[in-house]
């Protein structure tokens, strides 16, 4: 049994795979199926499916041969610096809505800053899945 367990764990290792990049790509790229292949490898917290990464976004510049890290990717940006934007504020049951511009980048999900048009005051929101921006008081 002793000879069987290193077979077995150098079996698992080399039928490992990881994903890298085809070509070298910029940071804030939105990944294709052309951009990245599967290749022999073991590398903790790396995807290992490439529909797990294909329609990301890249935070960092990825270079070929390189594994892809989850920490290397991200949900690709939804609104751009100085995209008008739509800011909601809620509480208990009341709803105000406002045009403002977004100060920064993100996707669903991300803090960015934002200006209302109205009052030119800068304030901070999460962007929602329908692009508004959801202010705090």
């Amino acid at each position: 049994m002793r000879v069987l367990l290193p077979l077995l764990l150098a079996a698992s290792a080399a039928s490992a795979e990881m994903i890298v990049p085809t070509r070298p790509l910029p940071a804030l790229t939105v990944l294709t199926a052309a951009d990245v292949a599967m290749v022999s490898g073991d590398m903790p917290d790396a995807p290992t499916r490439i529909e797990d990464v294909i329609g990301s976004e890249a935070r960092v510049a990825l270079y070929p041969g390189q594994p892809i890290l989850d920490r290397h990717l991200a949900v690709p940006a939804t609104i751009m610096r100085n995209d008008p934007v739509i800011l909601e504020f809620a509480r208990g049951g009341l709803m105000i809505s406002t045009e403002g511009r977004s100060l920064g980048r993100g996707g669903p999900g991300d803090t960015i800053r934002v200006m209302n048009l109205a009052s030119r005051a800068t304030m901070t929101g999460v962007i929602g899945p329908d692009g508004t921006v959801a202010v705090a008081p």
